[in-house]
């Protein structure tokens, strides 16, 4: 191995690793100018996790670097993105299939009903019934049976509008942009690992205190 050789080390913040023996190739990309020793490397060993223990576990890039440095103490190591990051461990079973399953079900009738019970309360309380049957008779000057034009034309409006805010529809997207769920979905991830890392790192600090 040259003196020169460099390992990329690049993490993710949070990694799924399905497997209680977790290797270097789990859960980091790499590249390295030396395509020996990252053959060595992508099968170096890192972590032994309990395999009834499934959970997120938090690991530093420096933890890394001291096992690779024992295999390779020669080679240069620029770790790239996340310093320290989350290790989740999950137990693939049929069980927690199904269980995802009817997770999955259950927030979509939530979000079904609570949206259409906060557009009911809306409708309630602005009085759009009748604002509709006003607007109706003032300007075909016949009362308005409820059905009418506007109620029809606000019903579909209201749906493609939300259609057009949510950009989704089945698997289908109206633009390539991430849409706002996606967007909101990413930042409550990211708030969840870096909560998560900052009380390990406290509890650590805590410790060594004591």
């Amino acid at each position: 191995m040259s003196m020169n050789d460099t390992l990329y080390l690049q993490l993710d913040a949070n990694v799924i690793v399905r497997h209680p023996h977790v290797y270097l190739q789990d859960i980091a990309r790499l590249s390295c100018t030396n395509p020996v020793v990252l053959n060595r490397l992508r099968v170096l060993a890192v972590a032994n996790l309990d395999p009834e223990r499934p959970g997120r576990y938090v690991m530093s890039v420096m933890d890394l670097i001291e096992l690779i440095r024992k295999k390779e103490p020669a080679l240069t190591i620029a770790p790239l993105g996340e310093a320290d990051f989350i290790l989740t461990y999950e137990k693939p079973s049929a069980h927690h299939m199904i269980l995802r399953v009817i997770k999955i079900a259950f927030i979509c009738l939530a979000s079904f009903f609570g949206a259409a019970f906060s557009i009911m309360t809306f409708n309630t309380d602005a009085d759009v019934g009748t604002l509709f049957a006003q607007i109706y008779a003032q300007v075909t000057g016949q009362t308005s049976s409820g059905f009418t034009v506007l109620e029809i034309s606000y019903s579909i409006g209201l749906g493609l509008g939300v259609l057009f805010f949510f950009n989704h529809f089945g698997h289908m997207k109206i633009t390539s942009d991430p849409t706002p769920m996606q967007v909101q979905m990413r930042c409550y991830e990211d708030d969840i690992n870096k909560t998560i890392i900052e009380d390990i790192s406290r509890q650590h600090s805590n410790q060594e205190s004591s």
